[in-house]
């Protein structure tokens, strides 16, 4: 018989998102319950930053069934998110004229994201 896991993970490369904005919805949903987190990404303002996240964590919690295939029903109320990690991802370069024929550099940056989900000890 399969040991349950208490750790799933999930990752998104290369989002063209600023990380500072990725991460203002990540404050929201640190250390929060599935469910709770994907409610409050369902009424967020920032919806399409919101979408990205929901759509992880969708992902993440099909993770977690796919390594607890066989005790998960019962106990997926206790998932929390354990971990939200957002870094740089790669950044494009592009030019923007100015007057007296100069050029300015416009940085269009975009976001790694991990996530971790855990189970809470159940009392």
């Amino acid at each position: 018989m399969k040991e349950e896991t208490n750790i799933a993970s999930a990752s998104l490369n290369g989002v063209r998102t600023s990380p500072r904005k990725m991460r203002l919805i990540a404050n929201l949903i640190r250390n929060k319950e599935i469910f709770q987190a994907l409610d409050l990404l369902t009424y967020s303002k920032k919806r399409r930053i919101s979408f990205i996240f929901k759509t992880l964590l969708l992902s993440l919690l099909s993770n977690w069934k796919k390594k607890n295939y066989q005790s998960y029903s019962e106990k997926i109320e206790f998932l929390y998110i354990k971990e939200i990690r957002i870094n740089q991802g790669r950044t494009l370069k592009r030019l923007r004229p100015v007057p007296q024929g100069r050029g300015h550099r416009i940085r269009k940056r975009s976001s790694n994201i991990i996530v971790f989900l855990e189970k809470k000890k159940e009392t």
